[in-house]
């Protein structure tokens, strides 16, 4: 979910070039990628599993620049979108692969109020406030600690986010762990604490392309979408308040439907998002029940990767805003509808929208939460 945002970036002094990633042994490679204006080094992970698998990301916004799965016939390919150096990453980037906080997704008016104080914060997406503001989560380098974990190779990337920052309340400390497993899943744990009641809602940014990236369009990946409703937004795309059922609608992925398939109905809401860009209630046992969020499939290559998160939504973007200005390590143009992300979250907005899940987080709390992309092919 992206939008034209206003940002303030630096300018790198050392760049870093993500080589071609190959079939290395099962473990973890770190390695220096660049540095930043002010001296930063930044570093780059990759994590690869038993059958070749990898993940690679950054510390510097704990952005996954990779993930190198296999397609039916034993291929691997990368099918994350991403750049080619760290300049671009720091210049350019429209999310790719980041971690996205304080507040994931937008808030209506730049601004919220909390147990009777109102806090302004930066208007980056037209009058709202987007993806935690001017450098938010994407722009701040994490420290990284290998750690043990029963599931797979794993990576836990911390950082404290002062009090006041992007004018958020409370001293907030975040804890994100990268696992991949040799059953081909990449899990995402995040963990929270703050020591002032805030907001907060937290997710990963990946851009995928299921044919591999630098491809083309995402139009024919086939979607399923565990989710009866969504909710409509407004002209600046902030949500209504409302539940809208998906029957009927070009919303309706409820049984695998081509991404493309209504992608150009003339249809108030699609033509608000410029196509995909709005968030899907997800059908919950109960809440924070670890399901079935999505499950994608690309015909040609066979690929395969499902969702399953703890959140309570899930935003769908269908890169709306690429414009082929922006070139990928590929070295191919990203065009609209070159990539589609999958954000599981809390809904937009929810400071301001009472009967949306909370995002309040208070003192004495960890915030939890658990997303998995879990990879694998159709044979047929």
């Amino acid at each position: 979910m992206h939008g034209p945002a206003r940002r303030s970036v630096a300018v790198v002094l050392g760049l870093g070039i993500i080589l071609p990633l190959s079939a290395n042994a099962k473990g973890i490679d770190r390695e220096p990628f660049g540095q930043l204006a002010d001296g930063t080094a930044v570093e780059r992970i990759t994590l690869t599993n038993e059958g070749g698998m990898q993940v690679a990301f950054l510390t510097y916004g704990g952005t996954v620049t990779a993930i190198r799965t296999e397609d039916r016939d034993g291929q691997l390919a990368n099918v994350a979108l991403g750049f080619a150096d760290l300049g671009d990453y720091v210049e350019k980037n429209p999310y790719f692969g980041s971690i996205v906080g304080r507040y994931a997704n937008r808030i209506a008016g730049a601004q919220f109020e909390l147990d009777g104080q109102t806090y302004r914060l930066a208007a980056n997406n037209g009058p709202n406030s987007l993806h935690g503001g001017e450098t938010g989560f994407d722009k701040r380098v994490w420290t990284a600690e290998e750690v043990t974990s029963a599931d797979g190779l794993a990576v836990a990337l911390t950082y404290r986010s002062p009090d006041g920052e992007e004018s958020y309340p409370g001293n907030l400390d975040v804890r994100v762990t990268y696992t991949l497993t040799d059953a081909d899943e990449f899990r995402i744990d995040y963990e929270a604490t703050t020591d002032r009641p805030t907001v907060l809602n937290l997710t990963n940014h990946a851009y995928f392309n299921l044919a591999g990236d630098g491809t083309g369009s995402i139009e024919d990946h086939e979607l399923t979408l565990n989710a009866d409703a969504f909710t409509p937004v407004d002209d600046t795309l902030i949500p209504t308040g409302a539940l809208e059922k998906v029957e009927g609608t070009p919303f309706d992925f409820r049984e695998p439907t081509a991404i493309g398939a209504r992608l150009r109905m003339d249809h108030e809401q699609l033509v608000r998002g410029r196509g995909y860009d709005h968030n899907f209630v997800l059908n919950k046992p109960e809440p924070n029940a670890l399901t079935l969020a999505a499950r994608v499939r690309e015909p040609v290559s066979g690929r395969v990767m499902e969702v399953h998160t703890t959140e309570p939504g899930v935003q769908l973007y269908t890169g709306n805003f690429l414009d082929g200005t922006l070139v990928g390590a590929a070295g191919r143009m990203y065009r609209q509808g070159d990539g589609f992300c999958l954000e599981t979250q809390h809904f937009p907005d929810s400071p301001n929208q009472p009967d949306f899940p909370t995002t309040r987080l208070a003192p004495g709390e960890t915030f939890r939460s658990t997303t998995i992309f879990r990879f694998s092919t159709d044979r047929t």
